[in-house]
């Protein structure tokens, strides 16, 4: 069973980001793809012939409106810091308060890489001309210099043709409040506010292939990674949330009216630096841009834009308005995907942070509590899984009897069946499971694989520091951890008794195994690594301890007689 830990523990790593995703929804409630046109992205898409109809609202010509210079406008509470520039009406940085960047400093969630791919709260229209003259045109703002949030901000333009309004109210959450319109030639076209271009926090080529544009429709939501993301492309709703998201924060649009909305995606390819900490702009690598825009296909977009950290607890408190318009929808919890182990490394999760809240302030101090509960509850596996491969031992000349008997029989001869029957009676007459040894470990496995999913998804561990590491969601960047776990697997290893094996193959797995673990701890986030030292320590002490028992005499001399029987 050591070779099968092995086998699926790569497995998990090579194929978590590939097998593990939903997939999107084929029927029922899956928003109708309308057009998609060939373009990679906001400046290029083309109008659908079905995407844009125009609904009549008068034909009086507006007066014109805008402003005579580009100012900027602060919007400032204990959550947020966004500037707006009146230059159409965008955000052009939105800082986080309570996160840091890799430098230390305030987040802001606008990432100035893809920053020429579109700000934050411009407007997606399917004309080309039209797309451009909303995005860049001085705005009148009705409040300059700076607003306190709970507030109000409005922006209007008008030059005689074209002319765009723009509300947008904040609280004391996350949540900001819109309501947009443009006309042309006095009619009301499509045109939807975005988040068009990434996230601040996006720095690495890990970072940014960790991108995807979520929704909820009707009871589900559905996940759409790069591959599945078309730029330009126009999903029809029903919607009760949907946006770009990446691996800790989202930018998730709920629309007034689930069944009015229409999601416009992005997908666009920029160079970055290899390096963000040296950046060498001759060392550069090509990343997946994501966004989305979301609007009412009625021209006139009312709706909440939630744009904040993926945590449970702030999550919980953001509902969408159900499918008829009413309020008390689904919450966004949702949007943190733990992965094919939910079920496990969501109340995985939960219970780690109870523990944090309640027992242990300090996150990797929180894991070791979790690790060594785990422990104690799996060490009478342990014992069940020596006592099993003692008998197993016990019964191999027998077995060994068996077969030689139907030696001689081909492999596909009927009688071989026979063999296999007489095996079974003889495990069946003397208790032995031959999948005994293997229970810890099938039960083990799936904790492992639910801190692996956990630890990419949960931002409280984001940046959480213990001892020397400064973040347990990243690898340990002085490599002790990936040390130990060789070490401490190398001492299991020796320590443990295994008389169902052969001895050659037990020496080899010995020195194998830890070699492996290590090689694919070296990039796994600390974490993790601390979650599988933790345990080697407690194997260590467990294993010491039942060596001395009566059961580990007894497997000890089985071993020691095989190994001279085999020397002969």
């Amino acid at each position: 069973m050591l070779p099968v830990m092995i086998a699926v523990f790569a497995l998990l790593l090579v194929s978590q980001y590939f097998l593990f995703k939903n997939k999107p929804n084929t029927t029922g409630n899956r928003p109708t793809q309308t057009a998609e046109s060939s373009a990679n992205g906001p400046e290029s898409a083309a109008t659908p012939a079905a995407a844009a109809p125009e609904t009549t609202s008068s034909t009086t010509a507006a007066p014109a409106k805008a402003a005579a210079a580009e100012s900027e406008t602060v919007i400032d509470n204990d959550l947020y810091r966004i500037v707006f520039t009146n230059r159409g009406a965008q955000a052009k940085s939105w800082v986080l308060k309570k996160y840091k960047d890799d430098r230390g400093q305030p987040l802001d969630l606008v990432n100035h890489e893809s920053a020429n791919l579109g700000l934050p709260l411009s407007l997606f229209a399917y004309d080309d001309a039209l797309r451009a003259k909303v995005n860049s045109a001085l705005y009148v703002a009705s409040r300059s210099v700076k607003v306190a949030a709970p507030g109000e901000l409005s922006f209007e333009f008008s030059d005689g043709t074209v002319a765009v309004h723009k509300t947008i109210r904040f609280d004391n959450s996350y949540v900001v409040w819109l309501e947009t319109s443009v006309t042309l030639n006095g009619k009301l076209v499509q045109a939807f506010p975005a988040w068009p271009a990434g996230f601040g926090d996006q720095g690495t080529a890990p970072s940014w292939a960790s991108a995807r544009i979520d929704y909820f429709s009707g009871d589900r939501v559905e996940r759409l990674t790069t591959k599945k993301i078309s730029g330009g492309n126009t999903l029809r709703g029903p919607f009760q949330w949907a946006g770009p998201q990446d691996q800790y924060f989202a930018a998730i649009f709920l629309p007034d009216q689930p069944t009015q909305a229409a999601m416009v995606t992005f997908r666009n390819s920029i160079q970055v630096p290899k390096d963000p900490a040296r950046p060498d702009r001759n060392n550069l690598t090509k990343v997946e841009v994501l966004g989305a825009a979301v609007g009412d296909v009625n021209g006139i977009t009312r709706e909440r834009l939630f744009v904040g950290p993926k945590a449970l607890d702030v999550l919980a408190t953001v509902h969408a308005n159900q499918l008829n318009g009413e309020a008390g929808g689904p919450d966004l919890t949702h949007a943190v995907d733990f992965g094919f182990f939910s079920l496990i490394a969501r109340p995985l999760f939960l219970w780690l942070l109870w523990t944090h809240d309640h027992i242990a302030p300090n996150w990797g101090v929180s894991i070791i509590i979790l690790t060594v509960i785990i422990n104690l509850a799996l060490l009478p596996l342990r014992i069940t899984s020596m006592r099993s491969a003692l008998k197993m031992q016990k019964l191999q000349p027998q077995m060994k009897a068996i077969q030689e008997k139907y030696k001689k029989y081909p492999m596909r001869d009927p009688r071989r069946a026979e063999m296999n029957a007489e095996i079974s009676a003889l495990y069946k007459e003397h208790g032995a499971n031959p999948a005994g040894g293997c229970l810890p470990l099938v039960i083990q496995m799936p904790f492992l694989f639910a801190f692996y999913s956990m630890l990419g998804v949960a931002i409280e561990l984001r940046q959480a520091p213990f001892l020397w590491l400064h973040d347990l969601s990243s690898p340990d960047k002085m490599f002790i951890l990936p040390v130990l776990i060789v070490i401490s697997t190398l001492f299991v290893q020796k320590m443990t008794p295994n008389a169902g094996m052969d001895p050659a193959q037990q020496r080899m797995m010995t020195f194998m195994m830890p070699a492996m673990l290590g090689f694919f701890s070296w990039s796994l986030a600390s974490g993790l690594s601390l979650y599988w030292v933790v345990g080697n320590v407690i194997a260590i002490i467990q294993q010491y301890t039942m060596n001395r028992t009566g059961l580990g005499k007894e497997m000890r001399a089985e071993m020691e007689k095989r190994v001279r029987k085999a020397a002969k």
